[in-house]
C-alpha cells in the first residue's frame, strides 16, 4: 500500500505520525497554486479597482478535500494498527489464562485489558471521525446506534393504520409524518421511517434481529438523544446501544478465573479483530482511491490554455487596469517558481 501521502504529525491536531512512512508532499505546485499565492501576497498593496486575472481553484479545492479524505484514513489506520496490536496481544493473554500455561498471566491480561480500554475511549480523537464504536470504518462519519424506548416494529405494526408524526428539538420544532398502512412489511415500515426522519439527521433500519435501530452522527448525538418527540407520546427517551467490545466489564481479576467469561471475552477479541482487519482493508482502499484521484487532480487542459489567452491579452494592452493586473500577478513569482512550474508540463 502507498502510503506517501502523508501528513506529518507535528502541530496537527490529528496525530498521523506513528506509521513508518517516507513523507513527501501531497502535492506538487500548481499554476492556480502560484497565481493564489500572488495574489495573496500582492492583496493588502492592490487597489480596489485591479482587474485580476480569470483563474480557477477547481483543481485545487478538489486535490485538498481529497488529502483530507487521506488523512483521515492514515488516521484511522493508525488507530487500527494499534487496536490491532492490543487486541493479538490480549488474546494471547486470554488464551493463556484459559490454558494456564504462563506465569502471571492474570497481571499481564488485566494491565492489557486497561490499555485496550483506554485506546478504545479515544477513538473519537484519535480514528479520523470514520471509525464507529464497533471499530467499523466507513469514509463517511461515525454513526451511534440507539432505540427509541417503546417504538418497535411489532408495537408499530400492531397500531396500524396510523400516522406518527416525529419532531427532533426544541418545542415548535419542524414535525415529519409517516403513515404506517397495515399490510407493510417489517422492511417497509423501516423504510418508511427512515425518509420520515432523514431530514432531521436520523436514520432507522432493522438490525440482525428485525428490531428497529436508529443512528445519527456521533457529533450529533448529543443534540438528539434527549429532543426526539413523537406525537402522542411527546419526548420519548433513547437508549444508546453499547459497544460490541467492553473489556472494562470483563472479569479477570480472580486467581482462577471464570472460565466461562474469560470464553466469552476471548470470543468477544476475536469477533472484534476480524472487524479491525475489515476495517483495514477498508481504510486502505479508500487511501489508495484518494490517493490516485489526488494525482489525477491537475488543472485541466482547457483552463490552462484560458489562463494563458487571458494572460497574452492582458500584456498586448497597455492600460492602466491591464498593467496593474499583470503586475499584482506577477508579485513574487521569481525565476525558480516559473521553472518549477514549467517543469509540471
Amino acid at each position: 500500500m502507498d502510503t506517501t501521502l502523508r501528513p506529518t504529525s507535528a502541530g496537527g491536531t490529528g496525530t498521523l505520525g506513528t506509521r513508518t512512512t517516507a513523507s513527501s508532499p501531497l502535492l506538487p505546485a500548481r499554476a492556480t497554486d502560484l497565481a493564489a499565492d500572488a495574489t495573496a501576497a500582492s492583496a493588502a498593496t492592490a487597489p480596489a479597482a485591479a482587474a485580476p486575472l480569470r483563474s480557477t481553484g477547481g483543481a485545487a479545492k478538489i486535490a485538498g478535500g481529497l488529502q483530507d479524505q487521506v488523512a483521515r484514513a492514515q488516521q484511522a489506520l493508525d488507530y487500527l494498527d494499534r487496536v490491532a496490536t492490543q487486541l493479538e496481544t490480549l488474546k494471547g493473554e486470554l488464551t493463556a489464562k484459559l490454558a494456564g500455561t504462563r506465569a502471571g498471566s492474570r497481571l499481564q491480561l488485566e494491565v492489557h485489558a486497561r490499555q485496550l480500554t483506554q485506546t478504545l475511549a479515544a477513538r473519537k480523537k484519535d480514528g479520523g471521525g470514520g471509525i464507529d464504536s464497533n471499530l467499523n470504518y466507513s469514509t463517511k462519519p461515525a454513526v451511534q446506534r440507539f432505540r427509541i424506548r417503546g417504538l418497535d416494529i411489532a408495537g408499530i405494526k400492531k397500531s396500524a393504520p396510523q400516522t406518527i408524526s416525529f419532531s427532533v428539538g426544541g418545542a415548535g420544532g419542524p414535525q415529519m409524518s409517516v403513515n404506517i398502512e397495515p399490510d407493510q412489511s417489517s422492511a417497509q415500515v423501516a423504510r418508511a421511517l427512515d425518509r420520515a426522519l432523514a431530514p432531521m439527521g436520523v436514520h432507522a433500519t432493522l438490525d440482525e434481529n428485525g428490531e428497529l435501530v436508529f443512528t445519527t452522527p456521533e457529533s450529533n448525538w448529543s443534540s438528539v438523544k434527549d429532543s426526539i418527540a413523537v406525537s402522542g407520546r411527546g419526548r420519548v427517551t433513547t437508549d444508546e446501544m453499547p459497544a460490541n467490545l467492553a473489556p472494562q466489564q470483563w472479569n479477570v481479576s480472580a486467581d482462577t478465573g471464570n472460565a466461562d467469561a474469560l470464553r466469552q471475552s476471548l470470543r468477544e477479541v476475536v469477533q472484534a479483530l476480524e472487524r479491525v482487519h475489515r476495517s483495514q482493508a477498508a481504510a486502505s482502499s479508500a487511501v489508495q482511491a484518494a490517493s490516485s484521484q489526488v494525482a489525477a487532480a491537475e488543472t485541466p487542459p482547457p483552463d490552462v490554455t484560458l489562463a494563458a489567452d487571458d494572460f497574452g491579452k492582458a500584456a498586448a494592452s497597455t492600460d492602466y487596469e491591464s498593467l496593474l493586473a499583470l503586475t499584482s500577478a506577477l508579485v513574487g513569482v521569481s525565476r525558480d517558481r516559473v521553472l518549477a512550474l514549467l517543469g509540471l508540463r
